[in-house]
């Protein structure tokens, strides 16, 4: 069944939340800011480390390595950012959070709409959510987005504890997001080759490390703004342009 992945994704979200809330009680304060911190640069390793491992190709035999794709980075980058800040994708983040907390009866939660972004933008971007996603789509394969349902779960359960109930609704653009991408790529199955997906895979990462760094200090990127050049890369990989 194309599409299983994200459910059980979006189900591993909602009840490492709902498990994340009851946890709060027992986790101080200190603790909580302290497992936040420890969780943001574990994301920039990881988002770095799937980066690096993009662009970094050996030559002489494993004896040196060589940097490729830093055009479609550079550009990706530069070009989703503007058309990210023309649609400030950020605010409508917030907007979205916001309408959220009041439909829920959470208008005095002071950290609901900052748990849902940040939550939000931690699940959705990266790697493992769009291959995973394609995966499913093309080939009725799970067993990326089965991978990533646990880590989610994990990672919202931390979030929810420390950051509130908010985190628990980043299931919705999980469920958008990946579901969309699952529809997509089983219409256009041709046209994601490998050097599509290696520039989604970079760029992605790259964004999954700016999620991190806001985990550590909340507020630096926008990274929000930032998910256009996903496209953008994908784009520019499939005519060959960046280098």
């Amino acid at each position: 069944m194309k599409g299983l992945g994200t459910i059980v994704n979006a189900l591993a979200i909602i009840f490492g939340g709902i498990i994340g809330l009851f946890a709060k009680r027992l986790i101080n304060d200190r603790m909580q800011e302290t497992v936040i911190k420890a969780t943001g640069f574990s994301t920039i390793f990881l988002g770095a480390s799937g980066t690096f491992a993009r662009m970094l190709t050996s030559a002489d035999g494993g004896a040196t390595l060589n940097a490729v794709g830093s055009m479609t980075v550079i550009l990706s980058l530069v070009l989703g950012a503007v058309t990210g800040e023309l649609i400030d994708i950020d605010a409508r983040f917030e907007r979205f959070g916001a309408w959220l907390r009041h439909k829920t009866g959470s208008d005095g939660d002071s950290q609901f709409i900052n748990g849902f972004v940040t939550a939000s933008l931690t699940v959705c971007i990266g790697a493992m959510a769009i291959m995973g996603s394609i995966q499913d789509g093309i080939y009725g394969d799970h067993a990326t987005l089965f991978a990533k349902a646990v880590l989610d779960f994990v990672i919202i359960l931390i979030m929810a504890s420390s950051m509130g109930k908010g985190c628990i609704f980043a299931f919705i653009p999980v469920a958008v997001l990946q579901g969309g991408v699952t529809l997509l790529a089983a219409a256009l199955s041709g046209l994601m080759t490998p050097s599509v997906l290696d520039g989604l895979s970079m760029v992605g990462n790259i964004l999954i490390c700016c999620v991190g760094v806001n985990l550590v200090w909340p507020g630096t990127v926008r990274v929000a703004n930032l998910l256009p050049s996903i496209v953008f890369a994908c784009a520019l990989n499939g005519l060959s342009i960046g280098g």
